[in-house]
């Protein structure tokens, strides 16, 4: 029996660029009757996923919502008022906390799936189409990192309206959110569920970092007194923070996934079902993913010039408040309703419900 073949190496940007947009063009130029009639028939012969399915994870997205109001009103918020937080603080700090918890458990059991099993996706990107055909079953193990995924987005949908605290980013989120719960689904519906392991385990890793940071920034002032250990490990955690976000999301999600779904995917299968959708929605992620990088640099840029004396989330403010005073560093102001004691959810001076 001859050995199997090494994988084939990673591409650079360039050959990803020249790949890509020849797989593109040449996909394009062979779709004659590309529309709605043909996406229509294609979505009928192979999408699966039965509504049993829908109303399982719509159940899980409910569940999410209730676990994590228990958990904010039971530990989270009890803990922030035993460490004596900030009041900003302690209004923000639930919401990372619980953000921390999900993203761990799930890189976790990312990680594990595609270092702790046979899967060679990290590996070899190019295999994640190997053997594809519509309508095959999916593993077990993959299908839970599905079902939870899909419902903690599902529930991520609208805890970003009406429970996370409102930043100037938010609907650049609210959209990554409805991208990514549709990548998901159509990516289970198709039998690309190789590829979404790999996608949400390059992403999951930042948000990890971004707020076990956020924590570190919330407890450096608490019980009235300065703590120089969590400003130092958010100091550690911003920067490791920006190294990764970079290596993960703009090296290596281009260059394994991009590549493997924009030129792989059509020598592994020719013709293959929703090639422009799906590539398409994965450009999006790119682009949003270099938004936010452009946040990274700003406070790069602001702690090198000495705009910024400490590690702050420079994408947060009350938009009350920046409205009252449009001058103001946004993020910097105290809210009007904390200095008059009133009741302050999220940092937003905003009584939100379904």
């Amino acid at each position: 029996m001859p050995p199997p073949e090494p994988p084939e190496p990673m591409p650079g940007y360039g050959e990803l660029l020249r790949r890509a947009y020849g797989s593109l063009a040449e996909a394009a130029r062979g779709c004659e009757d590309c529309g709605w009639e043909l996406a229509r028939r294609t979505w009928a012969e192979n999408a699966h996923l039965g509504w049993a399915e829908v109303l399982l994870c719509g159940i899980c997205a409910l569940g999410w919502t209730a676990l994590r109001r228990a958990c904010c009103r039971r530990l989270f918020r009890p803990f922030g008022e035993w460490c004596n937080l900030q009041p900003r603080d302690a209004a923000k700090m639930p919401e990372s906390a619980w953000k921390l918890l999900f993203y761990s458990l799930s890189w976790s059991y990312g990680a594990y799936l595609l270092f702790g099993t046979d899967y060679p996706f990290f590996h070899d990107p190019p295999s994640v189409f190997y053997g594809w055909r519509r309508g095959m079953a999916v593993p077990a193990d993959i299908a839970v990192a599905y079902l939870l995924q899909g419902s903690f987005y599902g529930h991520s949908l609208y805890a970003a309206a009406y429970m996370d605290t409102w930043r100037r980013d938010s609907p650049v989120m609210l959209l990554h959110h409805a991208v990514t719960l549709t990548l998901l689904a159509a990516s289970y519906a198709f039998r690309y569920h190789n590829v979404g392991i790999l996608v949400l385990f390059l992403h999951d890793v930042n948000d990890v970092q971004l707020e076990f940071t956020k924590l570190n920034v919330y407890f450096k002032h608490r019980g009235g007194s300065y703590h120089r250990l969590n400003d130092v490990v958010s100091n550690i955690g911003c920067l490791a923070f920006s190294l990764s976000w970079f290596w993960f999301r703009l090296y290596w999600f281009p260059l394994k996934v991009l590549y493997a779904t924009c030129h792989c995917s059509l020598q592994a299968v020719p013709n293959i079902p929703f090639y422009f959708f799906f590539n398409g929605l994965l450009l999006v992620l790119t682009l949003m993913n270099i938004y936010w990088f452009l946040y990274i640099v700003l406070f790069v840029a602001k702690v090198l010039l000495g705009q910024m004396q400490e590690v702050n989330d420079v994408r947060e403010y009350d938009v009350e408040e920046s409205r009252k005073n449009p001058g103001k560093e946004p993020g910097m102001a105290v809210p009007r309703a904390l200095k008059e004691g009133l009741h302050l959810k999220n940092g937003l001076v905003k009584d939100k419900r379904l």
